[in-house]
């Protein structure tokens, strides 16, 4: 018995023994005598939340000193291409709720910040540098905040604080950079109406950060477009069919679609369908709403242009044996369109500008994109920029509209080109001078004792004619 425990002895000093060796031979780990809470950045890009490299902001870093400890001295590193020059340090020292009279000397050199203690930072004291004007790398990319202390047993190393995430520095970023720095442009921001809606440095941001949701406005109304043409078409035909029913079903349609606001057509489509079970992309359904919309519109002005061909083409048409669907798309609807361009031009401008009711929904396009930014920047500007985009495209249609009316009221007056004959020589030939009036040319013609010649015709010739 005596034997059995005298041989569990010696295994257990063995073990002790090992033991021993072990952590001998591991290196020593000295407890950190400043430990790192924090760094974080102010955010520094205009209109939003992000924090760019290579544009000036403030780091604020944190940390506590141990207890039985002292700090004399704190060094910042940061990464290769940030950098401290030019910046001013703030040194905060609290003991629980008090703040502590603690004075520090801040040296920048590059990418280190050294700040020297007028009286060591005591134990138990959470440690505040707040650091103007530094820069992170323009890079970008996750930043760690490191560096090195003193204590009472020299210098150590600091442990790394969590990273920041930093936005790569562009040439967009530059380019407000630039427009902060500038003297003229802090006085037109100090005008509190320019400055909210008309902010230089928030305008220019917005109109790179706005495409995305344009691109979406205009592939919206471009695929939405062709098919509220198909339906208008269809519902104009509807509307001046022979059958009562059928004509009713359209004008239903027509005056509901008219009469109620597109709003409310949205609030039905996004939110009705669902709860019967209907679920659809939003963006699919943005282009089915706006085309249905459309499309009572369009009917009315495909009704009105087919109706405004006169009756004597279908007669015409009639008595050299063509049907009534060969006139329709033989003679009347390629005329009716040529009238209804203008029109529908302008219809497609109003779709397109109604794609900004889509923002109500959740539907990222121009206005949603412009609303997010807003309510990051707290300033109107962003929607300023979206007019921009607006215009962009509504300008040069509703100067391509003007064109085409004017051309089409100019062919109407006879005031196409005469490919015959010139004015001169017509008036030379006729023995009247170009754009001579009627009773003018009757009275000449008395006077010289002549026939007064006719007046050359101005009207389209008739449809049978043509065919």
């Amino acid at each position: 018995m005596r034997h059995g425990c005298t041989c569990g002895r010696g295994r257990a000093w063995v073990l002790a023994i090992l033991l021993a060796c072990v952590l001998a031979l591991l290196p020593s780990v000295d407890a950190l005598a400043l430990t790192t809470n924090k760094a974080t950045a102010r955010p520094n890009e205009d209109g939003g939340s992000g924090v760019i490299g290579g544009i000036a902001t403030r780091l604020t870093w944190e940390g506590t000193v141990e207890e039985g400890e002292e700090v004399s001295e704190v060094t910042l590193t940061l990464p290769e291409g940030g950098s401290f020059d030019g910046t001013s340090t703030k040194v905060t020292a609290l003991e629980g709720l008090s703040r502590a009279k603690v004075e520090g000397e801040a040296t920048p050199a590059g990418n280190r910040l050294t700040v020297s203690f007028s009286q060591p930072v005591s134990a138990g004291m959470l440690l505040r540098l707040e650091v103007e004007g530094m820069t992170f790398p323009s890079a970008g990319g996750d930043v760690v905040v490191g560096g090195t202390y003193l204590d009472q047993s020299g210098e150590r190393p600091l442990a790394d604080s969590k990273p920041i995430r930093t936005i790569a520095n562009t040439p967009l970023q530059m380019m407000v950079a630039t427009l902060d720095q500038s003297p003229a442009v802090e006085a037109w921001n100090a005008n509190p109406f320019l400055g909210m809606f008309f902010k230089p440095q928030l305008l220019v941001t917005a109109l790179f950060s706005l495409v995305p949701g344009w691109l979406l406005c205009l592939l919206i109304v471009v695929i939405a477009y062709p098919f509220a043409i198909v339906l208008g078409l269809l519902f104009a035909f509807m509307k001046i069919s022979r059958y009562r029913p059928v004509r009713l079903v359209a004008t239903l349609y027509v005056n509901v679609l008219r009469g109620t606001p597109l709003f409310l057509q949205i609030y039905i489509m996004f939110f009705g369908l669902p709860m019967m079970n209907v679920n659809i992309n939003n963006n699919v359904l943005g282009v089915l709403v706006i085309a249905i919309n459309a499309s009572a519109y369009l009917a009315e002005i495909f009704r009105a242009g087919i109706q405004s061909i006169p009756l004597g083409q279908y007669e015409a048409a009639s008595s050299i044996g063509m049907s009534y669907f060969q006139t329709m798309f033989s003679i009347i609807l390629p005329q009716t369109v040529r009238r209804v361009i203008p029109t529908v031009t302008s219809d497609f401008i109003t779709s397109y500008k109604d794609t900004s009711l889509l923002s109500s929904v959740g539907v990222m396009e121009l206005m949603m994109f412009s609303k997010n930014l807003t309510s990051v920047s707290g300033n109107m500007t962003p929607y300023v920029a979206a007019a921009l985009f607006y215009l962009v495209v509504t300008l040069p249609l509703i100067k391509a509209v003007t064109i085409i009316e004017n051309r089409m009221a100019n062919a109407e007056r006879g005031g196409g080109p005469q490919h015959h004959k010139g004015k001169a020589a017509a008036a030379q030939e006729g023995g009247e001078s170009a754009g001579e009036k009627p009773s003018e040319r009757v009275m000449r013609a008395e006077a010289l004792g002549t026939d007064p010649a006719p007046a050359p015709s101005s009207m389209a010739p008739s449809l049978a004619s043509e065919v």
